[in-house]
């Protein structure tokens, strides 16, 4: 079991940790380019890769989008919660408690841990967490038309295309069938090293809160994401995923959407930097339970 978690770990740490090392090292990283590339072009492509060739009936991809929605609007709620026990603005801890990395580290973990068959529920949950990250996230952040993000976002393209091939049974043209795969291949390495880059760009100042935020926030995911998997009847698979995906550390755009909304970004990157580190201890154990 051991090797069998360490295989699903060590791709993960080798990228983040390729990215990490590399701005240690002084060397340049465009981060905003790469971001626009995985975002704009290389997401896109997966979710049509990954989605339109899935093996999962529609009624179990329309179960586990609304169950990832309900456990987002619960972590919601929760969050008055551990506002309160932390002493903090509850406005300051919504995005963090609403949003876990389930892109560019909880997508490499559900590809090793799960193969190709629970790929599609992993790409399902990050799609429903992408949808209201980009729409009310904004929103909270700057104010702005959440429509308007959505209609910008090539993933909800993207989402459209793949479902109404996955529902009809249409296959892609074999040369764009390759050529959506080819490009999709280099989603999930450069989401692994940005990912490093981003932690290794944080200038971390509270670590006992971070860890204390951490602590609270991955039960309280867990036990949400079981429950109402559980009581929408996921199958195993994608109950599993859903857990495991939901209980992801705190994604780096919250980061950057802190910084956008001037909300103690200082406070979030220690979330970020936090809840990343003590993944290395509990994604083991909690996939040593889900496997």
């Amino acid at each position: 079991m051991l090797a069998e978690l360490f295989a699903v770990m060590a791709p993960v740490l080798a990228g983040a940790g390729l990215g990490f090392t590399w701005i240690r090292l002084g060397h340049p990283y465009p981060v905003d380019f790469v971001t626009r590339l995985v975002f704009n072009i290389g997401t896109p492509a997966l979710v049509i890769a990954s989605l339109s060739e899935a093996e999962i009936d529609a009624g179990s991809f329309g179960r586990t989008m609304l169950a990832t929605a309900l456990v987002i609007v619960a972590m919601a709620a929760a969050t008055v919660l551990v506002a309160r026990v932390l002493r903090r603005d509850w406005r300051v801890l919504l995005a963090p408690m609403m949003y876990p990395n389930t892109g560019n580290m909880g997508l490499p973990v559900v590809l090793y841990a799960f193969g190709s068959a629970g790929f599609v529920y992993g790409i399902t949950v990050m799609v429903t967490v992408s949808l209201f990250q980009f729409t009310l996230g904004t929103m909270l952040a700057s104010r702005g038309n959440p429509l308007k993000s959505l209609a910008k976002t090539p993933t909800v393209y993207a989402i459209l295309i793949a479902l109404s091939l996955l529902l009809t049974d249409t296959a892609l043209p074999l040369w764009l069938a390759n050529s959506v795969d080819l490009i999709s291949g280099f989603t999930v390495p450069l989401m692994l090293i940005t990912l490093g880059v981003s932690l290794a760009s944080i200038q971390v100042k509270n670590l006992k809160s971070g860890i204390g935020f951490s602590l609270l926030r991955i039960p309280v995911a867990a036990l949400l994401a079981w429950g109402i998997g559980h009581l929408l009847a996921l199958p195993p698979m994608g109950h599993s995923i859903l857990v495991l995906q939901m209980s992801m550390p705190v994604a780096v755009f919250n980061y950057l959407f802190a910084q956008k909304a001037r909300r103690e970004p200082e406070y979030v990157a220690s979330l970020v930097f936090c809840s990343t580190l003590l993944s290395l201890f509990y994604l083991p154990i909690l996939l040593a339970i889900l496997m």
